[in-house]
């Protein structure tokens, strides 16, 4: 069986994913952009109700991944204010105007964070240099990466994925997504010797997790 965490874009889904057995949930709004910071008082409801992991995402808008001062400080106080809710990590990923890991940046958010967990999302797939960023990531704080292997989907990016787990060696989580489903994931897994698995489990186009993709999913 493999560890599985549902990138729930609505509290639906959130629902969905908990009652067909994620071992964690990746919290976001903003479906059509790739996952943006979810909404406070839904948020605070779903926590009410779910008691597996609740990773939040911060992120304040879709497009690229360097963000101003004042985006940055957006960023902050979204943080702050949704650790009020006794959530169970964080996801997010800051790069400079080169598309290199914001170290800087970063690390200060690791830091506000603390003692959750953060994720580096895959803002690292847009990243330059795989080695050089998974040591920047590392060098910040993070315990995860989320990563397609810095190729379009999972499936392109096994190769990368396989030696982003050695080359991790344990110091961090490689956490596989991006175009990840019930149908590839053992042959992924197999491949990568990777242990967490993170997807949508949507089949049809919606805005829904399914529930039996969750399920594959887990039991594949």
């Amino acid at each position: 069986m493999s560890k599985i965490e549902i990138a729930c874009f609505n509290p639906e889904s959130a629902m969905i994913a908990f009652e067909n057995g994620a071992d964690r949930i990746e919290l976001c709004d903003g479906l059509n952009e790739g996952g943006t910071t979810p909404d406070f008082e839904t948020t605070k409801k779903l926590r009410a109700k779910i008691n597996i992991p609740i990773f939040v995402m911060i992120r304040p808008r879709g497009g690229d991944f360097t963000y101003s001062e004042a985006e940055f400080e957006h960023m902050e106080k979204d943080l702050i204010r949704l650790k009020s809710l006794n959530v169970d990590g964080f996801v997010f990923g800051i790069l400079d105007e080169n598309n290199q890991v914001n170290v800087e940046h970063n690390t200060i958010l690791v830091e506000m964070a603390y003692p959750l967990p953060c994720t580096f999302h895959r803002a690292f797939d847009r990243a330059k240099g795989l080695e050089d960023s998974l040591e920047k990531v590392i060098d910040c704080g993070f315990k995860t990466i989320l990563t397609s292997g810095q190729k379009p989907n999972v499936s392109e990016g096994k190769e990368n994925l396989k030696k982003l787990v050695k080359l991790a060696d344990g110091r961090l989580e490689i956490l596989v997504g991006g175009g990840l489903r019930s149908t590839n994931i053992e042959e992924i897994r197999e491949y990568t010797n990777a242990g967490y698995f993170h997807s949508s489990a949507i089949t049809d186009g919606g805005a829904l997790a399914s529930a039996d993709e969750i399920i594959a999913l887990k039991n594949k």
